[in-house]
């Protein structure tokens, strides 16, 4: 039996992207979308009751600076708790992905689910295919990165600037380049210094964090 168009679009199979149906949900989708760009700064609570309108899954205190732009509005994305997503974060949610805890998003990344075919026959006929993306906890993607479908990038990731990834990447690496390539694993010298020989000062954030949650200190 022939799948439907919308049956294909989480299945890996070709479908027409520009099929009526498909295209009036997308943009109905949308419009919550072109609202959460038109809120305020100072509308937080506004911005977090759309987020849970307009995503699959969205967790506590998440953050996406506007203008935001999104395929399919993101109905199509599971973000966890305190994501923050900078200036023009664009994702092209035509299939699902995956945002872990406290992973920030740097301005002007984007997100790809969808590939079109090499062939020119089928792209002419406007056939295109998708593939999840999944991008674990307590990852950092740059500023300018562009993801493409399909790639896995594992817990701790690092993901440099002006990076075009193309592969999966495992958890606890520094990758970055195009394409971009791992260029080292994060260690323990990561635990000492945060830019090159700038000391973590661990007393002092110890104290920051006793006073950002309310503890007397002695």
């Amino acid at each position: 039996m022939i799948k439907s168009m919308t049956e294909r679009i989480h299945s890996g199979d070709l479908y027409f992207f520009d099929d009526e149906e498909i295209t009036v949900q997308q943009l109905k989708a949308r419009d919550k979308v072109y609202d959460y760009n038109n809120t305020r700064p100072s509308e937080f609570e506004k911005r977090q009751e759309l987020l849970k309108e307009m995503f699959a899954e969205v967790g506590e205190n998440c953050v996406i600076e506007p203008p935001f732009h999104a395929t399919w509005g993101g109905q199509n994305v599971h973000f966890g708790n305190n994501v923050r997503a900078g200036f023009n974060l664009t994702l092209m949610d035509d299939t699902h992905i995956y945002v872990g805890d406290h992973t920030i998003i740097s301005p002007n990344v984007t997100i790809v689910t969808a590939g079109i075919p090499i062939l020119p026959e089928l792209r002419e006929k406007n056939y295109q295919y998708n593939a999840p993306v999944r991008i674990g906890k307590n990852c950092f993607i740059g500023a300018g990165a562009i993801i493409i479908a399909g790639v896995t990038i594992g817990d701790n990731t690092v993901i440099g600037a002006g990076s075009i990834v193309t592969k999966d990447f495992p958890p606890n690496v520094v990758a970055r380049g195009n394409p971009c390539k791992v260029i080292r694993w994060i260690t323990q010298r990561d635990s000492e210094f945060f830019f090159k020989k700038k000391r973590i000062l661990w007393t002092a954030i110890d104290a920051d964090v006793k006073n950002s949650n309310g503890e007397t200190q002695e």
